[in-house]
């Protein structure tokens, strides 16, 4: 029995797809991705000013309900911060400096270590490299300790000065000056924020529509975006905290010189996500090679590092964080990328929270409800 040529011609699949439409919306997104890393100088502060808000806000809250002005408290509560954290960093400078120059002779005894570990036997590049070095060191010789200087002409050496971080923050005058006017811009936007209290909040459900549905909608996307981030933001303080006073106690346990330093390093490192985490344990393991001499003590410092950091992110956190408010591992992990490729360190810190947002939002709009099922977990 042979088939007919109807029966074995290929069947055709239609998707209601309109291409238009597809086109309009890539053409969309392209042109945000461009609009946010052009004006990434903008943008930047004004979501540090919004998540130090929703931080703070429960603060403000508290003390306006002890018969105090919002923005007297929220003035209060940005001083205190400020002066706080400048005392701390100031403190902590000194040490800074010197764990910072002491970066480079790390890793030049870290690479002689390895190479002394590797054995004597080199390739042949680094051979031919030794005789061109030894031949140039034997022409020196023959031809004096140095070559002299024509008649006239006075030698100099040139001797490059100590690093000093204190310096280079106040020669640097056009970074600095930029560095306070960010810090401005977040600080009194915070504060206008935080003074305003549910003002913005009331104009965003007045422009929603008259509608009542529409309204409850914009209501329920707030709080949860409130919620999310605020739930977060106390889990990354509270861990970070965390990790930063595990760290500088168990260097300072093992002996690391600048244990503090590392534990504040650790603990403002922590915002970041997978990135932090490995720079602290790589630098604590370069910098305590250099310290101790010793790849053994070098693999115990950034093995307390990595437990550190693995306790807290496996153990501690998903602990904090409450199953409603997790998100997909994958989702973070190429939303971070994204953000961090759009605005570097700033969107590696600023990425989880604003893919909650957007999380929050498709939650609640029927047509972006894929979305919202795509980045949860």
């Amino acid at each position: 029995m042979s088939d007919s040529p109807e029966d074995s011609s290929p069947v055709a699949l239609h998707m209601p797809v309109d291409v238009r439409s597809v086109s309009l919306a890539v053409l969309a997104v392209l042109a945000v991705v461009f609009t946010l890393q052009w004006a990434a100088a903008v943008f930047i502060p004004i979501l540090i000013g919004v998540m130090f808000s929703y931080a703070l806000d429960p603060l403000v809250d508290r003390l306006q309900r002890w018969r105090i002005p919002r923005a007297l408290s929220a003035a209060v509560l940005l001083l205190s911060i400020l002066a706080g954290a400048s005392a701390m960093v100031w403190s902590l400078s000194d040490d800074a400096n010197d764990l910072l120059q002491s970066l480079p002779e790390a890793a030049q005894k870290l690479r002689q270590a390895l190479r002394g570990k590797a054995g004597p036997a080199a390739n042949p590049m680094e051979q031919v490299q030794k005789a061109a070095t030894q031949i140039e060191r034997a022409a020196e010789e023959s031809g004096g300790a140095a070559p002299s200087a024509p008649r006239g002409v006075m030698r100099v050496q040139i001797e490059k000065p100590r690093f000093n971080i204190k310096d280079y923050l106040w020669t640097g005058t056009i970074g600095l000056v930029a560095l306070l006017g960010q810090v401005a811009i977040v600080f009194f936007l915070t504060f206008f924020i935080l003074a305003s209290g549910d003002a913005f909040r009331r104009k965003m459900v007045k422009i929603a529509g008259p509608e009542f549905a529409t309204k409850r909608l914009t209501v329920e996307a707030l709080d949860e975006i409130t919620a999310q981030i605020q739930r977060y933001l106390l889990v990354q303080i509270l861990t970070s905290a965390v990790v930063g006073v595990a760290t500088w106690l168990a260097f300072w346990w093992i002996g690391v010189d600048q244990a503090a330093v590392w534990g504040l390093l650790a603990g403002a490192l922590n915002f970041i996500p997978y990135l932090g985490a490995i720079v602290v344990t790589g630098g604590a393991a370069v910098v305590g090679f250099m310290q101790f001499a010793s790849l053994e003590m070098a693999l115990l410092i950034g093995g307390a590092s990595f437990v550190i950091q693995a306790l807290e992110g496996y153990l501690l956190t998903p602990w904090l964080t409450s199953r409603a408010s997790r998100m997909s591992p994958v989702a973070i992990f190429v939303g971070v990328l994204a953000w961090g490729w759009l605005w570097g360190a700033w969107g590696l810190i600023l990425g989880v929270p604003i893919l909650m947002a957007i999380k929050a939002v498709c939650d609640h709009v029927e047509d972006l409800k894929p979305i919202g099922e795509l980045l949860g977990d």
